[in-house]
């Protein structure tokens, strides 16, 4: 009960599961269609139909010879043109040829943004940021996130930071998010503001100081103009790509580039894809490392009644994978009626919480209400101290 694929070993011995129970899989796979999906969803065809949209964050991954079809264009030329377009941006910052109003290097980067727009990229950035070539990469610069409109969190982040050194990145797709267009103008107005005793004028250069200090991941380009960002840096995506997918979008490669180096990156999209391509060819679920986790899943919540699933990494460089998964899996499972809009009478998905596995145990033991939990496919029960 365990499948190799390339360095990555996925072990389900754990499970409550046995040869009886892996050939009822097989016939779930096929009595749901499983992979009449899989063929839908990786050809571009309408899938999210409460919204009419394709659903495809596995272009955003896809290698340039391959050709996945939107409206008949070829989406995965347009992927490609945005990541030529970030890479090179990216690699301006980093070499210095692209600076800040003083002309100071730029070595400090925020993003701007909430949900979607920084789980999954503040996930990847801390899993990565300690193996030895992102260290060597990113030696002498910082990214940080600015999701919380408390004013303590701004404060918080930009404490040490110098802003003549400082890139804030906009993730918004809309530019219309509340929580990230207050925090967006923060920030503009704290620039202005550290610049100000070194000019004549800040309203004669004020549009100069966003241009140097300031980006966006964005498709309202009005807005952003608005807002005076210059087109040259507002990198767009689609809207086949789900927030809480986006980190493989501009979205999140956009701020790992220029943390990392685009290198980095090209590696972290080329892993992703291999996982896309093994998902999608092989057809036998017991083989199928997603497919065994979807059903592996669907069996502890709906057949062995498990209404938690606890995710305990215990290395600390996961310490916030555990909030991205919430997302990834509450938003796309936590619906209360089926894909063709009819009322459910159980329910799809279970709660999800975790953290680094050693600190976790230290505090679950103190929970004091029933609580059937997922863990490794083990149930824990937690009966109600009196």
């Amino acid at each position: 009960q365990t499948i190799q694929l390339d360095s990555l070993f996925f072990d389900y011995t754990h499970q409550r599961l046995n040869d009886q129970t892996l050939e009822l899989f097989k016939l779930l796979a096929d009595e749901v269609h499983l992979w009449d999906k899989v063929d839908a969803m990786f050809s571009g065809k309408v899938i999210n139909k409460s919204e009419n949209r394709s659903v495809l964050h596995v272009a955003l991954r896809a290698g340039k010879e391959k050709k996945i079809e939107v409206g008949g264009k070829n989406v995965v030329s347009e992927v490609h043109e945005v990541l030529e377009k970030v890479f090179e941006f990216a690699t301006k910052v980093r070499e210095g040829k692209f600076v800040g109003h003083s002309g100071k290097r730029l070595t400090n980067f925020v993003v701007i943004g909430i949900g979607g727009s920084y789980l999954g990229v503040d996930f990847v950035y801390e899993a990565i940021r300690h193996h030895e070539e992102c260290k060597k990469a990113s030696r002498g610069l910082q990214l940080k996130f600015i999701p919380n409109v408390d004013p303590v969190d701004f404060a918080r982040v930009t404490e040490d930071l110098d802003p003549e050194e400082t890139l804030f990145i906009v993730n918004s797709k809309t530019f219309t998010t509340a929580e990230t267009m207050l925090n967006a103008r923060t920030c503009r107005n704290w620039l202005f503001e550290k610049y100000s005793p070194k000019i004549k004028s800040v309203e004669e250069v004020k549009k100069k100081i966003v241009a140097c200090h300031m980006c966006a991941v964005s498709t309202s380009l009005d807005k952003t103009d608005d807002f005076g960002i210059e087109r040259d840096k507002v990198f767009p995506f689609w809207d086949w790509v789900g927030g809480r997918f986006s980190v493989w979008s501009a979205i999140g490669v956009l701020p790992l580039a220029l943390a990392f180096g685009c290198e980095v990156v090209k590696q972290f999209l080329a892993g992703g894809e291999n996982i896309d391509d093994h998902f999608a060819r092989t057809r036998e679920p017991e083989k199928n490392v997603p497919a065994m986790l979807g059903v592996i899943g669907f069996y502890n919540t709906f057949i062995q009644e498990m209404e938690s699933r606890a995710i305990l990494p215990y290395s600390q460089c996961l310490h916030r994978f555990v909030p991205h998964i919430q997302q990834v899996s509450m938003e796309s499972n936590g619906k209360d009626v089926s894909i063709d809009g009819i009322p459910l009478r159980y329910p799809t998905g279970p709660v999800i919480f975790g953290e680094p596995g050693t600190c976790l145990l230290y505090t679950s033991d103190a929970a004091d209400d029933s609580l059937r939990v997922d863990l490794g496919g083990r149930r824990i029960i937690k009966k109600k101290k009196n």
